[in-house]
């Protein structure tokens, strides 16, 4: 389990995010998927990845959530533009007035609450999300567990305790501590790029949402990084984090926005499930479905800590990402063989089974090259075993 591979470990990151599965109108009516396109997308997954703190190393998932929203009922007929009115203000009143437990907000508060139980205590989580993850549940919550931390970034100029400021003005009239580079990735919306970003930090008291009771105390620190020199056709970076963790110096300042910096990962997790794994082309009923996307996140989180580990660590021993049984495989198919086996010749080496071409080894290995391979390896691993029967 994920929980005793990082118990040696004093402290590690799980990067949160949700995605969502749209399977088309096709599927629109099964029992067990919510309402499809914008606003519906099928089927929503929360996951939790391990993150090492030093290197931004994948580790593999802690922890997933999967759900559906319900379909909306149907409109009455002859309903006049008044009664709509008032039928929608009462969904949202509805809504409002929910449990915080049956709100799909809450996936933040449980991942942490669950890894606090799962992980042992000499182990401190810091979890880290993105504008979703700033609820103020989140922050009282971290005040309740005891080897638990978070950065969040923030989506609100929230108003802050004994102080005529909001919390983006604290931060903006705060000066310039250090300056920070971080290497932006190519978006749909940006050009891959490296950032110069100026860096602010100071305590703040958050104020309590009524909801939390009087004695709720959110002190967390707020840490600003805004872009300086920003090419004049590109957005230029504003990230404003909020963090348990304490922020007194630069070097803990530049410790939060390298660990925010890792949040990517779990998108690129996700990305690697949808573009090659390809879990949205499947057409099973609702539990066939959550069966196989609990074997297809597995595999897309192994694929994705292989791959950083080929950047990172290529000259490890091929051991460290294979079993022996996927070894004697992958040297049974390969024509020559190096004199030590490494996670560099591993990757390859599945990838080839994907249909990578040797002559043009200076292409990347694609996301859907390396997932077919790991798939046909799988297969070959299978055969291997029935064949020689221990």
């Amino acid at each position: 389990m994920m929980s005793q591979r990082v118990s040696h470990q004093s402290l590690v990151l799980s990067v949160g995010d949700t995605t969502y599965l749209d399977y088309g109108s096709i599927l629109e009516k099964r029992e067990g998927y919510g309402p499809q396109g914008r606003g519906g997308n099928g089927l929503l997954l929360h996951s939790a990845l391990g993150v090492d703190p030093e290197q931004g190393q994948p580790l593999g998932l802690f922890w997933q959530k999967l759900w559906n929203r319900e379909h909306s009922p149907q409109a009455p007929s002859q309903e006049t533009p008044e009664q709509k009115k008032q039928r929608r203000a009462q969904v949202r009143k509805a809504k409002r007035e929910r449990p915080f437990e049956e709100k799909e907000s809450y996936r933040w508060v449980e991942a942490m609450t669950t890894l606090e139980q799962q992980i042992v205590a000499s182990t401190r989580v810091i979890h880290v999300f993105d504008r979703e993850g700033d609820i103020a549940e989140v922050f009282d919550q971290v005040n309740r567990l005891s080897h638990t931390g978070v950065v969040v970034r923030a989506a609100h100029n929230r108003s802050l305790e004994d102080d005529p400021n909001r919390l983006w003005e604290k931060l903006e009239a705060q000066p310039v501590r250090a300056y920070y580079d971080v290497n932006l990735g190519e978006t749909k919306t940006r050009k891959a790029r490296k950032a110069k970003l100026a860096v602010r930090f100071c305590p703040v008291q958050l104020r309590s949402a009524k909801r939390l009771g009087a004695e709720s105390q959110l002190s967390v620190y707020g840490l600003y990084a805004d872009e300086v020199d920003c090419p004049g056709s590109e957005e230029p970076v504003s990230w404003m984090l909020l963090t348990s963790e304490p922020v007194s110096t630069v070097e803990q300042a530049l410790t939060i926005l390298r660990w925010y910096s890792y949040r990517w990962r779990v998108e690129e997790f996700h990305k690697l499930l949808k573009s090659g794994c390809q879990v949205e082309r499947y057409r099973l009923a609702a539990e066939g479905m959550k069966s196989l996307l609990g074997f297809l996140c597995v595999i897309a989180a192994d694929l994705l800590r292989l791959t950083y580990l080929k950047r990172t660590q290529p000259d490890l021993p091929a051991e460290a990402v294979l079993s022996s049984v996927q070894i004697q495989v992958l040297k049974a198919k390969s024509s020559r063989l190096p004199k030590i086996l490494t996670v560099k010749w591993a990757v390859e080496a599945v990838a080839r089974l994907g249909g990578y071409l040797e002559h043009r080894r200076k292409t990347p290995i694609g996301i859907q090259v390396l997932w077919k391979g790991w798939a046909k390896l799988q297969d070959l691993v299978e055969g291997w075993q029935l064949a020689n029967p221990t």
